[in-house]
C-alpha cells in the first residue's frame, strides 16, 4: 500500500507538505500541490478513509434526502439535473454522495438515524414532504442541513425563483397577445403557491381578469392529471387560448388530449411548461417554456453545505434565489 511517506520520498517534500496538500490546505504554492497530487496519482494512492475520519473527525459524506412521490425517481429530468450538478461539485471538493431513506436492508430507520449510521457529515434535502415529522427531526439535529426549494428558519436554503419564473413566462405569454391563459398547477406546495402569485402578478400587469375556471390542480410529473384537467378545460364554454401545465414532462398527457380533440398546436390553441427540460425542445413544436438553471442550483447547495461543515463558526445560513430563462419554443401563438 502507497503511504504519504512513500509520495514523501518521491516528491521531495516533506510528509507533512504532502499530508497537507491531500487534505486541501490553501497555504501550499500551486506548483507543489500538482506535484504532490501527479506523484500520488502515478504510484496509485488510495487515501484511508478511515485513518482520515480519526484525524479530522468528518466522514467526507453528504448525504442526500430525495423521496419523489411519483415513483420516477432520477429519472425526474429537474431534480436529476441538481443531483447530478450536486455531485460533481461535491466530488470536486472530495466529498462522496449517499442517499438518505427510511430503510436499509430491511430494517427500518428515521432519515436522522441512517444520516448518523451513514456519518454524514451534512445532508442536502431536495425533494421530499417537508412536513414530515422525520423531516424535521432530521433538520433539528446537529447535522447541517441544507434545502432545496424549501426554506427552514435558521437553514441554508437554495431556491429556484419561482415566482420570478412563472411572471417571467406569463409576461412573455401576454406579449404574444393572450389574455384567455389557463394555469394548470402542482399540488399546493410553496413552490406551487410562489409560481400562482407570479402568474397573477404578470396578469395583473396586462389588466386581465383571470376566470375561477382557468386555474386547476393537476399533479406534477404526472400526464393522467393533466391529461384529465385538459379536458376538463376543453368542455368549458369559455375555451382558453393558452394552457400553462405544470411542467413540461405533464404537457405529454395535455398534447394527447388536445390531439384526440382534433387540435393542433399553436394553430389552435397554445401551451407552454415548465422546467426546462430537454425533451420540451425536441419535441415539434418546441415548447414555450420556463428553464430552470438546475446546474447553478445544485452546485450552490454543495458549496453552501460544504461551508456550513467546514467552517462553522463563520457560516451563516443564508436563502438564495437561482433565476431561470424563458425559452420560447414555437407552442405560444402570436395572436396581436
Amino acid at each position: 500500500m502507497v503511504t504519504i511517506k512513500d509520495i514523501s520520498k518521491a516528491c521531495g517534500v516533506s510528509p507533512s507538505t504532502v499530508s497537507k496538500v491531500l487534505n486541501g490546505y490553501k497555504d501550499i504554492s500551486q506548483k507543489t500541490v500538482d506535484l504532490v497530487m501527479d506523484t500520488a496519482v502515478s504510484l496509485g494512492y488510495t487515501p484511508n478513509a478511515a485513518a482520515r475520519m480519526l484525524k479530522t473527525n468528518r466522514s467526507n459524506s453528504i448525504g442526500v434526502l430525495f423521496v419523489d412521490n411519483m415513483q420516477s425517481g432520477l429519472r425526474h429530468e429537474y431534480f436529476s439535473g441538481i443531483l447530478n450538478s450536486l455531485k460533481e461539485e461535491a466530488e470536486a471538493e472530495g466529498y462522496d454522495i449517499t442517499f438518505i431513506s427510511r430503510g436499509l436492508g430491511g430494517r427500518g430507520m428515521s432519515y436522522l438515524e441512517h444520516c448518523r449510521y451513514r456519518k454524514c457529515d451534512g445532508v442536502i434535502i431536495a425533494c421530499v414532504d417537508f412536513s414530515d415529522p422525520d423531516v424535521q427531526e432530521l433538520v433539528d439535529s446537529e447535522i447541517p442541513v441544507v434545502t432545496i426549494d424549501h426554506l427552514f428558519d435558521e437553514k441554508g436554503a437554495v431556491m429556484s425563483d419561482n415566482y420570478q419564473g412563472m411572471m417571467d413566462l406569463t409576461d412573455y405569454i401576454c406579449s404574444l397577445g393572450h389574455r384567455e391563459i389557463a394555469f394548470i398547477h402542482g399540488e399546493l406546495t410553496s413552490v406551487t403557491r410562489k409560481r400562482l402569485a407570479g402568474f397573477y402578478k404578470a396578469c395583473e400587469k396586462w389588466g386581465i381578469e383571470v376566470p375561477p375556471q382557468f386555474i386547476r390542480e393537476a399533479k406534477y410529473h404526472d400526464t393522467a392529471s393533466s391529461a384529465r384537467v385538459t379536458r376538463e378545460l376543453l368542455e368549458l364554454g369559455r375555451r382558453p387560448s393558452c394552457i400553462i401545465y405544470p411542467d413540461d414532462f405533464s404537457f405529454l398527457g395535455g398534447r394527447n388530449q388536445l390531439e384526440a380533440a382534433g387540435l393542433s398546436v399553436p394553430d389552435d390553441i397554445s401551451v407552454a411548461g415548465y422546467d426546462g427540460i430537454l425533451l420540451s425542445q425536441v419535441l415539434r413544436p418546441a415548447l414555450t417554456t420556463l428553464q430552470q438553471d438546475t446546474d447553478a442550483i445544485g452546485r450552490s447547495a454543495a458549496r453552501m453545505l460544504i461551508g456550513a461543515i467546514e467552517k462553522p463558526k463563520t457560516y451563516v445560513p443564508e436563502s438564495i434565489q437561482i433565476s431561470g430563462k424563458v425559452l420560447g419554443g414555437g407552442s405560444v401563438k402570436h395572436i396581436g
